[in-house]
């Protein structure tokens, strides 16, 4: 499990990385809005995880049930993260933070939870060993 876990943590680091720099630019590039720009980052940032997670962290062969229950694993942390971000975000620009610090920090806390969903349902139910 030490393992798994070192490598989920690690394609966890690379995938909020491609999320957050994605939706970093979204917002502050392309000018989205909190949910558009979240949901971008998303979106990458998930298929970055799953390529990852799948093949290095669990070392498990792609199967049809397994892709669908990562999907709706992966909507339901969707739902999660993005509603912590938008309601947060917000929240911590109208408490005195930056916009930048108060993304930064939405992000980090909707991605903390979101992991954390993650890991135990691909261990213990998805990519759990026979």
């Amino acid at each position: 499990m030490r393992t798994q876990l070192t490598r989920f943590i690690i394609s966890g680091v690379i995938a909020a990385v491609v999320d957050f720099g994605v939706t970093a630019a979204l917002l502050n590039l392309a000018g989205w809005s909190d949910f558009a720009g979240k949901t971008g980052g998303w979106v990458l940032g998930t298929l970055t995880a799953y390529l990852i997670n799948a093949r290095w962290t669990f070392r498990a062969a792609p199967t049809v049930a397994r892709t669908a229950a990562v999907a709706v694993l992966y909507l339901a942390t969707y739902a999660t993260q993005t509603g912590i971000f938008v309601v947060l975000r917000p929240a911590l620009s109208e408490a005195g933070w930056a916009l930048g610090a108060a993304q930064a920090g939405a992000f980090v806390v909707a991605q903390g939870v979101a992991t954390v969903i993650n890991f135990v349902v691909q261990r213990t139910v998805i990519f759990r060993v026979r």
